[in-house]
């Protein structure tokens, strides 16, 4: 932010009009004091997590209220203890209209969909603004690393523990990463989380006709008690770790970044990335233990449910 003010600075300083400005850089004083509006919203959306140990993975055998695990596939256990240092996360996914202010600002191409099964759907998907923007694991990792050079913040993708631990609002057993640990639905509504019928309802208002495969804003059910949103459902969030089904075996105590290189292979011969939350909320997905993995480039499908949510690796507040 202070390189924008200095740079704009200089040019008056130099006696430079507007015209001069949108021929050296190619955005004009106007296209920076959006930039300054997008820096102080995304900063404003920021989350201080103060760090600490927990016990991650899997932990209903040990601490759920039926002793059951919640959990059927191994990859989330055993648990093991985890101790992170501090750091910052955005309280929402990356919205569309985020994502187009940093395609247009960087004149970057959007993804197009021509010739994918329901291209429609997730052309209309991406056109919805307050609703997640759905990229593919590079895409998500240069937009937070784009944060980083604008903000002058180290922004970059959460790690697995870090997703997990705030989820849990700092480690606490919660099963859902919800307003009270646990997903709530009363007849087709859902109370903390949507459900089909919300996000048809949601479609209908909108004017898309995404009906049931509609996502939602982003503060369209209460946060956790962290603060932070939509972490049940309404898109996988990339991550920044390879996924190994065997790490929780020999992860690292102190602040895991996953495995150094690729590990696990899908059946398409891909390697790949952790995805967590959940495409849509539902009784047996999106709780905060739960590990999903996916190629990073989306080779053989679009990335229409999987999105990102930024974290800055800094031990202080961001003010």
């Amino acid at each position: 932010m202070q390189r924008i003010c200095i740079f704009l600075v200089a040019m008056a300083a130099a006696g430079c009009d507007q015209n001069t400005v949108a021929t050296e850089t190619g955005h004009s004083p106007e296209d920076y004091a959006r930039l300054e509006q997008f820096i102080q919203q995304v900063k404003s959306q920021l989350i201080f997590v103060e760090g600490g140990e927990f016990l991650m993975g899997d932990f209903g055998e040990q601490y759920g209220r039926d002793r059951l695990p919640f959990d059927s596939r191994q990859d989330s256990k055993p648990l093991h203890q985890v101790a992170l240092t501090s750091y910052s996360l955005s309280k929402f996914k990356a919205s569309n209209q985020q994502y187009q202010f940093y395609l247009e600002w960087n004149d970057i191409k959007g993804r197009s969909f021509k010739g994918r099964l329901r291209a429609k759907d997730w052309e209309e998907r991406a056109q919805t603004s307050g609703t997640p923007a759905h990229v593919d694991w590079n895409e998500a990792r240069e937009y937070c690393d784009w944060l980083a050079k604008i903000t002058e913040l180290p922004f970059s993708l959460p790690t697995e523990a870090q997703w997990e631990y705030a989820a849990r609002s700092r480690g606490q057993y919660f099963a859902a990463p919800t307003d009270d640990g646990t997903l709530r639905i009363e007849g087709r509504k859902g109370i903390n989380v949507a459900t089909g019928y919300d996000r048809k309802a949601y479609a209908s208002e909108a004017g898309t006709g995404l009906e049931y495969s509609s996502p939602t804003p982003g503060d369209f059910r209460p946060p956790n008690p962290l603060g932070i949103y939509d972490m049940a459902g309404n898109g996988w969030e990339w991550v920044k770790d390879w996924y190994d089904p065997d790490y929780y075996k020999h992860s690292p105590v102190k602040d895991p970044q996953g495995p150094d290189k690729p590990v696990f292979k899908d059946i398409d011969g891909h390697y790949t990335r952790v995805l967590r939350s959940q495409d849509f909320s539902s009784w047996w997905g999106g709780l905060t233990m739960t590990r999903f993995n996916a190629d990073p480039e989306s080779q053989l499908h679009p990335p229409g449910d999987k999105t990102v949510r930024c974290a800055v690796n800094s031990p202080h507040p961001v003010k």
